[in-house]
This record gives C-alpha cells, sequence and structure tokens, in this order.
C-alpha cells in the first residue's frame, strides 16, 4: 500500500494506492492551504508548504519532529484533462541514511537539482494538469533512470558500463565524488523501496486514469539544464538552447503533441533544439508509448533564464516570464484543437 498526500485545489487529501496501482481509498482531512490555492508562496525549490499528515512507518521522512513525504500529488482545481506534468529533480532533500554515505558538497545537490521547476509549473493544476513532483535529491536516488542502470562502481553487484549518473550517482556534473564507497545492494534497495517504486507507481496510476477517462494521457516531464555543459557532460563545453525537447526521435508522442511543444516555445521567443542534447530520459521512454495512447514529452529549460547559476538564486523577472511559459504550455496541451485531434486518431488501448 502506498499513501501519499493529494491537492486537488486548496483541500489536502490522502490517497490510498494499492499494488495494483489504482485508487483503494480517498479521504479528505479537511484542511486548506493558507491564502489562496496556486499562489507562488505556496511553492519553494523541491517543496509544497502544505500542512503535515500523519504517514505511516516507512512512507514518509521525519525531520525536526515534521513528517515529509517523499513526493508531492497536486490534482486540478477545476475540470481534469489528460496532462500530467511530472518533476523528478526539483527536491534537494536527502534523508539521513542517504547523507551517511554522501560526500559531495553541499553545493553539488542545489547545482545538480532542477532547481524551481516545480515552483516553475505551479500553474498546471489551474490548467486542468496533474501536477507530480519529487522531494527528494537526485543524489540520493535518480527517478528517471530504469533499476537497471546500476554502475558496477557505484553499487555492489551493478551490472552494467560504468556510468556515473545512473540510478545511484558516483559522480557530479562537476566532476566530484558523491559516495564515500560503493553502495551495498540492501542501501539500493532500501531507496528503491522508499522513494524511486512509491513515485513510479503513483505516476503510472495517474496515466492509467487519465487514459481509461480520456482514452489517452499525456505526460510532460520537466527539468532544468545547465546553461552550458559542464565537466562531466559528454558535449564538450557548448552553450545550449534555451527550451530542449526531447521524444527520442519523434517516437515518444504523436507528432501534434511534439509539435505544440517545439512550435509553443518559439512562439514565446526561446531558441529550441530538439533532442539536442537531452533526447529524453527513463520516464520519457518508458512511459512514451503513442500506440498505447500514452504520449510523453520530456522539455529542459535552460537554467539562464529564471536563476543565477553561480548563486542559486531565482531570477525574479525571468523566472515570471518562464512561469508564463509553463501555464501557457500546459494550456495549449489541454487545449481542445488538440485534444480533438488525439481522438479522431484510435490508439491501442492495452495497457501501459
Amino acid at each position: 500500500m502506498i499513501q501519499v498526500r493529494v491537492h486537488p485545489g486548496g483541500e489536502i487529501h490522502t490517497q490510498r494506492y494499492c499494488e495494483s496501482g489504482k485508487v483503494r481509498q480517498k479521504a479528505g482531512l479537511g484542511q486548506m492551504h493558507p491564502g489562496r490555492p496556486g499562489r507562488q508562496h505556496l511553492f519553494r525549490p523541491g517543496t509544497c508548504r502544505v500542512p503535515a499528515v500523519p504517514v505511516p512507518a516507512g512512507r514518509g521522512m521525519r525531520h525536526s519532529g515534521v513528517v515529509l513525504s517523499a513526493f508531492e500529488v497536486v490534482e486540478p482545481r477545476g475540470a481534469e484533462s489528460p496532462v500530467l506534468v511530472e518533476v523528478p529533480h526539483a527536491g534537494v532533500h536527502m534523508d539521513p541514511e542517504s547523507l551517511s554515505w554522501t560526500i559531495a558538497p553541499a553545493r553539488s545537490i542545489g547545482r545538480d537539482a532542477d532547481l524551481y521547476v516545480d515552483a516553475l509549473f505551479q500553474d498546471a493544476p489551474a490548467e486542468g494538469a496533474t501536477l507530480l513532483f519529487s522531494r527528494m535529491s537526485r543524489l540520493v536516488i535518480d527517478l528517471n533512470r530504469s533499476e537497471a542502470d546500476c554502475d558496477g562502481e557505484a553499487v555492489e553487484g551493478g551490472g552494467r558500463a560504468p556510468y556515473p549518473r545512473g540510478l545511484i550517482w558516483r559522480v557530479t556534473t562537476d566532476g566530484e565524488p558523491i559516495l564515500i564507497s560503493r553502495l551495498p545492494r540492501r542501501e539500493v534497495e532500501r531507496r528503491l523501496d522508499r522513494f524511486y517504486r512509491p513515485y513510479h507507481r503513483s505516476l503510472s496510476a495517474i496515466l492509467a486514469r487519465k487514459r481509461e477517462r480520456f482514452g489517452f494521457a499525456i505526460l510532460l516531464c520537466a527539468h532544468s539544464m545547465p546553461s552550458q555543459s559542464r565537466r562531466g557532460h559528454a558535449e564538450g563545453a557548448v552553450g545550449r538552447a534555451d527550451i530542449v525537447p526531447g521524444t527520442r526521435g519523434r517516437t515518444t508522442a504523436a507528432s501534434a503533441v511534439i509539435d505544440v511543444v517545439d512550435q509553443h516555445a518559439r512562439a514565446c521567443g526561446f531558441s529550441v533544439r530538439h533532442d539536442d542534447p537531452y533526447k529524453g530520459g527513463f520516464s520519457t521512454a518508458h512511459y512514451g508509448q503513442p500506440h498505447r495512447a500514452v504520449h510523453a514529452v520530456q522539455i529542459e529549460i535552460a537554467r539562464r533564464l529564471y536563476m543565477d547559476e553561480q548563486s542559486l538564486a531565482m531570477d525574479g523577472q525571468g523566472f515570471t516570464a518562464v512561469r508564463d511559459f509553463g501555464r501557457t504550455l500546459v494550456a495549449r496541451l489541454t487545449s481542445a484543437e488538440l485534444l480533438g485531434q488525439l481522438r479522431s486518431n484510435p490508439l491501442d488501448a492495452r495497457e501501459i
């Protein structure tokens, strides 16, 4: 049984998923967000300021007497759409057990996080989309990797060629070591059971629900990227476009969905380079199966557009512009025109 907190508008609910991924129970807790739901002050990088709720042992993290959930689900405040926005890398939290294995500088936690991306897409529920975001640092476990992406130099018994930033990162993008030693398999399994598997079961359940209701689902995998590649990146020291949509060679979504993302970014004045240097990670490839009525597009946003990449501080004016881009992009993905195009092309309704 998985328990996560779900926010349909202002009211906070507890939603329980059984192992099949289907909702088993949904109970309102009768608490409301402070202020008007959706205001910017409710979000911070990797966090959502909401009242804490009791979480059964093993389902949350206790920090200074407050129970935190590893991820949050924010449901639409009005009519629901087929769109799910997921933000797997904005979080900066590390649980004590993971910290005990970590020697990376604290600054790396921020530099290798997609800071503020959860806040950039905080308006998605107002446009009918569901928002899923993680609180955890990717240095704990990378939610955008396959469970099989285990580097033998990072994990005991890892079975693939050296991969310094796989499921468990061992080197930061600045080239600094992360782990004090290789992780034993039991520690990897702890992180998988506590953080990774519940996140993906919830993601799968939300997509299945939307596809059952609408006949298809659209997954927008929201990320940010350093504006220029770093020492640990493969492409060398080169500048990057403002927006990089990734669809693995236009294979993870229908052309109509991909074109909306590309065209809207250009219409907003951003430079766009599709699949370069990011083609789409695990979530895009795994869930993006248009022949099974699930369309997935990864979007990478250059951090120079909304933050200072050295101080890690938010650039207020830039943030506002990119936040508006995020809101209007979700609105385009939920437009009657696009949804009508997808409905006119019947797709295979087999299980995800």
